[in-house]
């Protein structure tokens, strides 16, 4: 008798677990690795960041148990960014949850806001833990369609009227991952009607709001009027302040799914550390000059690789935003079959894009998190394979 569930023998391997494996195995062998699979930020934390969690560590009051949906100060932090970032106004104590990271609030709202065998709509392509929270939620995953030639916005008119009938949940993610796509506030506006006009709640995963390019400023879906009827967004400050392992975030939003959401965690958690808190507050209440700075190093590296992929015949698109490069593969090859054969012969590790869904074939994702010399280095060796 296996003491597994059913529910867990039927979740296919991490991706970037999987990955993580490939490149040690290589490691092992003395290859040196290029990884430009993981979206992790190779940026420090800033240094006031941390300076105020070391203070915050050194107080016994704080290493008490934090209250289950963040202690006040930290909701009251993430509202008056809302407020100057999007002149949005949230109230704290019903509006704004602590999370351990967007990806634990995610998986967690899916279960909190569905019942077994309700539909949700995954954006195709996407981060694939959408579909893995759907499947622990005993739930049924439906592509919402994204096209490279709409400009990776849903295609809503593909969608039948049964799927519609049956879906309680519909997941946007913008600044997007894997695909690098913006959108401006009408798509949103767009997004929260369509919401309205089939009763399904509408979540925005904003985990990359921040990390724009050449003054593109991304929206909330929050800003749209009326929003908060019918949507929840998601932020988390891994990406923008190279917080990927503190694990702290937020929801924020409708006040019936915020108090589900934190019902169901504080039967599961207890909150993130109150330290940790601390500091994510004070990021928060900063003048985002260090996210700015990340930015500009960024789009150097994105420029940097946008151009080389261009020049070798393997066509990206110029993206305003997220740490990710977006590429079509060069002819002849699948997304799998070219992520291998770059990792076989150049030894860089970039992501299949079918990992995201069906409509991610025929693209790899890249991750600018490697200084530009490593980039320089990825560039010599694409260009021996190719």
């Amino acid at each position: 008798m296996s003491f597994v569930s059913d529910k867990v023998k039927k979740l296919p391997p991490y991706l970037f677990s999987e990955l993580q494996r490939k490149k040690k195995k290589m490691e092992a062998s003395g290859a040196d690795v290029i990884d430009l699979g993981i979206g992790a930020p190779d940026l420090p934390a800033p240094e006031f960041i941390y300076e105020k969690l070391v203070e915050e560590a050194k107080k016994p009051l704080n290493h008490k148990y934090s209250v289950y949906n963040g202690i006040p100060s930290f909701r009251e932090a993430v509202a008056e960014f809302y407020k100057n970032q999007y002149g949005v106004e949230l109230e704290p104590e019903t509006e704004v949850l602590a999370l351990i990271g967007s990806k634990e609030g995610l998986a967690n709202l899916v279960q909190a806001v569905t019942n077994p065998g309700d539909t949700v709509l995954i954006p195709d392509p996407g981060y694939p833990v959408y579909r893995t929270a759907v499947h622990l939620a005993g739930g049924v995953s439906v592509s919402l369609p994204l096209d490279v030639n709409n400009g990776y916005i849903p295609l809503y008119e593909k969608l039948g009227a049964e799927e519609l009938e049956q879906s309680k949940l519909m997941i946007l993610n913008y600044p997007s991952n894997p695909t690098a796509a913006t959108v401006e506030l009408d798509t949103f506006t767009e997004a929260v009607s369509f919401a309205e006009k089939n009763n399904i709640l509408l979540v925005n995963d904003a985990a990359y709001d921040l990390v724009t390019f050449d003054n593109y400023k991304s929206p909330s879906v929050l800003q749209v009027p009326g929003a908060k009827k019918q949507a929840v967004e998601f932020g988390s400050l891994s990406k923008s302040f190279n917080m990927t392992g503190w694990r702290i975030g937020f929801a924020v939003g409708n006040k019936e799914v915020i108090q589900a959401l934190s019902t169901l965690k504080s039967n599961i958690d207890t909150c993130q550390f109150i330290p940790v808190q601390k500091a994510a507050e004070e990021a928060l209440r900063s003048d985002l000059s260090t996210v700015k700075e990340n930015n500009r190093i960024y789009k150097k590296r994105m420029d940097k690789l946008h151009k080389a992929l261009n020049e070798l015949g393997i066509k990206t698109e110029k993206p305003r935003g997220t740490i990710f490069v977006w590429a079509k593969v060069p002819e002849g090859y699948t997304s799998a079959g070219f992520a291998d054969k770059v990792l076989e012969k150049a030894g860089v590790i970039v992501t299949p894009g079918n990992a995201f869904g069906e409509n991610g074939e025929g693209f790899i994702r890249l991750a600018l998190s490697v200084s530009e010399d490593r980039l320089d280095e990825v560039i010599s060796r694409f260009k021996k394979v190719l």
